[in-house]
């Protein structure tokens, strides 16, 4: 049997028991993979059900151009759809989006307007109100609106809900899941709640957002507002399908936290999911002292991996924004910025004043000798031969091996910045390491430098 076209394969999607990352809670929890739909995330469901709603109204025919705002995912979704049903796309996002969000969508045709994140939504700049802007310019247009188009929770009450109250066996007790639209876990709680009363609809808020304080206190507080870097969670106004009667609790996760349990997720389950995935995870073991033994904890896991290899799964990225923290920075890491030049050394029966045409030439202060074999015997510094040569500038027509200190030690590639930081001294200007190929870097105290700053 086959489908007739790739919206049929939407939903339906595979539940996944956590194991490594939950070992220690009481409870058994279950990831709902929405990775596998053709869009490779959870809004594939939401965007052709608010494209079918808006057909059956009349407010989306043939030869229409869909505008939409988005953070991507929704847009991938609406963009598979549009290619079927054969509508243009016109999208509007903010510059926090990754890049590989961007191309997805271009590469299904749509038009993408980029726009800067750190605006109020009324401001005529953001995505919001870039969107309805062109709704009044781009004839025979509609725009879905997601956040307030109900079709998005009826989406998950219809689909998502039924298929995890199916897969558990109505044995669920508590539902995880990362809220910026609300209508996945609106949709979605609504069903369960009306199957049992009992089970809790937990929703993951991020810092700068303001769910939390609004379901708590009733208080729409802008001091709550501030940008993040969290992708798909929060929001800085309410949607309409944020029903807070249906969410019993919000939990806040930072920045760095979802970034760290995103990319914890494929190294310790094998699953190759996002950023929200790695919110609610992270978001889920916060909130761990409300589990009990017995309990079933569904989790969602929204949109897939590749999404933010420029990002989160980027180790450059997440060090420049503090994500990594010194301590776990190991000394391969060290040489990234190098790693792909050659190791730069002298012989040892080179004349200094050879060395130090070496060293002007590439702009270092330290060389590793070497013997005609290739065997590291010895070292030179700058500090040592300036010493030298201000006692006797003769110096320059001996040879290395005769005025050459100590060869620097080598480290394993997992050694700690800490252990490599002690053995950077001021007799000892460097080490050595190997990577997985063999070849040999260097690391120096610049390297650490950069490492830390």
């Amino acid at each position: 049997m086959w489908h007739q076209n790739i919206l049929e394969t939407i939903g339906n999607t595979p539940l996944v028991k956590i194991n490594k990352l939950t070992k220690d809670l009481p409870c058994t929890v279950l990831a709902k993979i929405e990775t596998v739909n053709p869009g490779n995330s959870i809004k594939d469901r939401m965007a052709v059900k608010m494209i079918e709603d808006a057909e059956k109204a009349g407010l989306l025919k043939p030869g229409y151009t869909i505008i939409e705002g988005t953070s991507g995912n929704t847009g991938m979704g609406l963009a598979i759809a549009s290619v079927i049903k054969g509508y243009k796309c016109i999208f509007t996002t903010t510059d926090k989006q990754s890049k590989e969000k961007v191309d997805a969508l271009k590469a299904f045709g749509a038009e993408v307007i980029v726009c800067p994140t750190d605006v109020e939504p009324e401001d005529p700049r953001s995505y919001y109100s870039v969107s309805s802007r062109l709704i009044n310019e781009v004839p025979n247009s509609w725009k879905p609106n997601q956040y307030d188009n109900l079709s998005n929770s009826a989406a998950h009450y219809e689909g998502t809900g039924p298929e995890i109250w199916e897969q558990t066996e109505g044995k669920i007790t508590h539902l995880v899941v990362g809220v910026g639209t609300g209508g996945t876990i609106c949709g979605t709680g609504k069903y369960l709640k009306e199957k049992n009363p009992n089970i809790k609809i937990l929703g993951i808020d991020t810092y700068g957002s303001v769910f939390k304080k609004y379901k708590e206190t009733g208080i729409f507080d802008k001091n709550e507002i501030y940008p993040y870097i969290t992708e798909g969670i929060g929001e800085d106004f309410l949607p309409a399908n944020v029903d807070f009667s249906i969410i019993d609790h919000f939990e806040k996760v930072t920045d760095k936290d979802a970034a760290m349990m995103t990319r914890r997720i494929p190294r310790e389950e094998g699953i190759f999911a996002g950023n929200s995935a790695g919110s609610a995870m992270a978001g889920l073991l916060q909130m761990g002292h409300m589990f009990k033994e017995g309990d079933v904890v569904v989790v969602i896991f929204h949109d897939h991996g590749t999404r933010y290899l420029g990002k989160m799964f980027n180790e450059d990225w997440m060090r420049d924004r503090g994500f990594i923290l010194n301590e776990q920075t190991k000394a391969i890491n060290l040489i990234e910025s190098h790693k792909h030049l050659k190791l730069v050394t002298a012989k040892g029966e080179q004349s200094v004043e050879d060395a130090l045409k070496i060293m002007r030439k590439f702009y270092i202060s330290q060389l590793p000798v070497t013997n005609e074999a290739g065997e590291f015997i010895g070292s030179l510094n700058d500090n040592t031969l300036f010493s030298l040569l201000l006692e006797n500038s003769e110096i320059k027509g001996k040879l290395v091996k005769e005025v050459m200190n100590a060869p620097f030690p080598f480290v394993m590639p997992n050694a700690s910045l800490e252990e490599v930081s002690k053995m950077i001294t001021k007799e000892n200007a460097a080490v050595l390491v190997k990577d997985l190929m063999g070849d040999v870097h260097i690391i120096t105290r610049q390297d650490i430098i950069e490492a830390i700053a």
